[in-house]
């Protein structure tokens, strides 16, 4: 009879955990993660407790377990592999994984590094330069962007009209205009700082092209005081609000230089976002060091998905060696190469189905 009664009460713990409302576990991310070291460099001591932490989380958990076909070892973090070898496969992938349209969040580095990161790679001259004489001429972020809009204007849901009159809209009418377009923030400037964003758009709207993106940015970078310090957390908490207003599936790209003197802040944001249907891209401009950024890539085991990719620009537009492959459209594929992964797993952890807390998307 004990027996009976144990096994019922495993079943019951069994029901109630996986049917626990994730919608609280969201609205508490943010405190819980400031409780441990989500740094990668964590001591051996955090990183046992997390092994056996994710161990017993996977027996009760299984979605998580089957990122991939294979079953992976339990004690690993189940960490994406970069599986595509040409942008065919991977876009074939996304519209496999029912990729028809998503939101574009872009996120740029206005950090006073960007005067001298690209010492190396971008001609010893600022990663923000903008070249007037020649407008071909593009700087890494406005490289990036271009990148963006030759391979996603398809996919990206930015159908909106231009020239609005905001005085003439209604409150309804500005709300929903919020959550169209692409969305594109600056961060780390002398006045936003590692504390906050500010929209590229001088009316706070998104952008309704790519185009209208590479127009605001230049207007920014020709008028923005560099500062710091470099922080993704700010962009990042930004993407979840968005996230929570449109209860759709978003890509977050951050351009950016470099890395942070204190990571913390935004490991934890990292970790905040994997509850949520959200893609963090960080494409690293300028000349590094990348130790970071590669270490976010592959560990951040209290992440509930690996939702973050990492790519080195200036490696891949620079290392190309097969000469008979388009430098831009590796970068890409490298960009985009978890993303099929990450929005099947999104889908099996049900994010896409449930309802997000308003917020306010002011800047």
């Amino acid at each position: 009879m004990s027996v009976f009664l144990f096994a019922i009460g495993v079943i019951m713990f069994y029901f109630l955990y996986v049917t626990y409302d994730s919608d609280s576990k969201k609205q508490n991310t943010r405190s819980r993660t400031q409780s441990f070291n989500c740094s990668p460099t964590a001591n051996t001591k955090d990183r046992i407790y997390f092994a056996v932490r994710r161990y017993f989380y996977s027996i009760v958990n299984p979605i998580n377990n089957n990122y991939e076909d294979g079953k992976p070892d339990p004690f690993l973090f189940r960490a994406f592999s970069d599986r595509f070898q040409t942008f065919e496969d991977v876009s074939g992938a996304m519209v496999d994984a029912g990729i028809k349209k998503c939101q574009l969040i872009l996120g740029i580095d206005f950090t006073a590094s960007n005067e001298w990161q690209g010492r190396v790679s971008n001609r010893g001259q600022s990663l923000h330069n903008i070249t007037q004489k020649f407008k071909a001429n593009q700087n890494p972020y406005q490289h990036v962007i271009t990148i963006l809009q030759h391979t996603l204007k398809d996919m990206v849901d930015a159908n909106v009209p231009k020239h609005l009159n905001l005085k003439e809209l209604s409150e309804e009418e500005k709300r929903s205009r919020k959550l169209h377009g692409i969305h594109a923030f600056g961060f780390g400037d002398s006045v936003t700082k590692d504390i906050s964003t500010f929209c590229l758009q001088a009316d706070g709207m998104p952008c309704g092209s790519f185009d209208d993106v590479l127009h605001c940015y230049r207007e920014c970078a020709s008028k923005i005081t560099l500062g710091g310090p470099t922080s993704y957390a700010p962009v990042v908490h930004k993407a979840i609000e968005i996230v929570e207003q449109t209860n759709q599936y978003n890509i977050l790209v951050i351009i950016a230089d470099g890395q942070f003197v204190d990571e913390g802040p935004t490991a934890r944001a990292i970790v905040e976002a994997s509850y949520y249907p959200l893609s963090i891209i960080v494409v690293g401009v300028g000349d590094g060091p990348w130790e970071t950024m590669h270490q976010f890539d592959d560990w951040l085991p209290e992440r509930n998905f690996d939702n973050f990719q990492f790519v080195e620009y200036g490696k891949i537009i620079s290392n190309t060696y097969d000469k008979s492959k388009n430098p831009e459209t590796m970068l890409a594929l490298h960009m985009l190469m978890e993303i099929p992964d990450q929005y099947k797993i999104i889908h099996k952890l049900g994010y896409m189905s449930q309802p997000h807390h308003n917020v306010s998307l002011d800047s």
